[in-house]
């Protein structure tokens, strides 16, 4: 049986998706980072290992009747849920906040200067997460259920112009560490989402939309470095050990 310490963070979120309100608690990031193993981040930290280790045992050790399986889903139905789920979810939140965060900066910038920066960041972010979901519904999931049918059919496959996957899930797992420290900035900067004193409805309102916003981000994120990838790149293994 694997030890606990053997294995990385993501897996252990990947195992049981409840580890990640525990890591978040601690302020560690499962999602982008989450090739680390529980002693590196814990000397980051500064949190002991073993208070770690029994807090996730505690957790995995707990029946959830509500925790989906996301390992055990097919690639192509994984891609399916977080395009239709995630993707989407973005797609539909991203002018909302647009919105409320270029009203704040009027009606508030004069007294709290930071929003400024936390439109500029959200901008960014928004610009930068549509290409980059587009690549993936366009390019890399069409691949991977490309390779899911050819493995049911036992048929062989043609290497796709960008060479290997490991070349496009490189590119994702790149953009998606970008968006990761851009909304450290924003947590930040928005002190973890707390409006201030003389917050108006809007403002307590766009707040509480960033922090849903990176939550799900993380999850989002999650799904694809610790799961879909890893798996995409062992399946697309097998058909260049059947040549």
């Amino acid at each position: 049986m694997e030890t606990l310490d053997t294995k990385t963070i993501g897996e252990y979120v990947a195992q049981d998706f409840r580890t990640a309100a525990l890591f978040s608690k601690y302020g560690i990031d499962f999602c982008c980072k989450g090739n680390r193993s529980i002693e590196e981040v814990c000397e980051k930290k500064d949190v002991s290992p073993e208070d770690l280790f029994n807090q996730i045992t505690e957790i995995l050790a707990t029946k959830n009747e509500n925790n989906i399986d996301f390992k055990s889903w097919p690639l192509d139905l994984l891609a399916d849920y977080i395009e239709k789920t995630h993707h989407r979810y973005v797609e539909e939140k991203i002018p909302v906040l647009l919105q409320f965060l270029n009203k704040l900066c009027k009606v508030h910038g004069a007294t709290h200067p930071e929003l400024f920066e936390i439109n500029e960041l959200f901008i960014g972010c928004a610009g930068e997460l549509t290409q980059h979901m587009k690549k993936e519904e366009l390019i890399l999931f069409p691949f991977i259920k490309k390779m899911v049918k050819a493995n049911l059919s036992h048929e062989t496959i043609q290497a796709p112009g960008f060479g290997t996957v490991n070349n496009p899930i490189a590119m994702m797992m790149e953009e998606h560490e970008a968006e990761g420290d851009r909304f450290v900035k924003i947590a930040d900067l928005t002190n973890n989402y707390t409006p201030p004193a003389d917050a108006c409805n809007t403002y307590k309102v766009t707040f509480s939309m960033l922090n849903e916003f990176e939550q799900d981000l993380h999850k989002h994120i999650h799904l694809e470095n610790n799961i879909l990838f890893t798996k995409a790149v062992a399946l697309e293994k097998t058909f260049t050990e059947q040549v």
